[in-house]
């Protein structure tokens, strides 16, 4: 197992790396980006003495977690279906959800930003990066990965 602080600094180092990498994090609005990597330190802090069936059972916790993209999919599919069929049970007006709701979901294929995007982030859902950080943290806290080099290892989201 690793010292505490070098957790931390091992989670700050990978944050930084997976923002580069991450469109998502890049567009969330800085105050809600650090909240949401506090939430890691801290969850960090708490597991780090840990029993290992706490570690096991936060890491199958995590794997069924739900990701920002796959809520938005989610979402996005059901406002554009309500507006169709309001559109057609109702009045045509409603049309324009659907139509609107599609072309937040190109923004966000093209961009990685949308304006739900921003709404699904202050509500704390994380990236699939952000919540493979995590399991990586844990497993190694638990003690899955030994270091053969003698080098501090890099966590890498799966």
């Amino acid at each position: 197992m690793t010292d505490g602080a070098g957790i931390v600094q091992t989670v700050l180092r990978e944050l930084d790396d997976i923002t580069v990498a991450d469109r998502i994090r890049q567009a969330t609005n800085l105050r809600v980006q650090e909240e949401i990597d506090q939430q890691v330190l801290t969850r960090a802090a708490q597991y780090a003495h840990a029993p290992r069936s706490l570690l096991t059972a936060r890491i199958a916790e995590l794997e069924r977690e739900w990701d920002v993209e796959r809520v938005l999919v989610l979402q996005s599919s059901l406002t554009a279906l309500a507006g169709l069929a309001l559109g057609t049970l109702r009045s045509r007006r409603w049309l324009l959800l659907a139509a609107v709701t599609s072309g937040f979901l190109a923004q966000h294929a093209v961009q990685g930003w949308c304006p739900p995007l921003a709404l699904h982030r202050r509500l704390g859902f994380r990236t699939r990066r952000e919540i493979d950080l995590e399991i990586q943290l844990l497993k190694q806290l638990r003690g899955d990965y030994t270091d053969l080099s003698g080098d501090q290892p890099r966590l890498r989201p799966a």
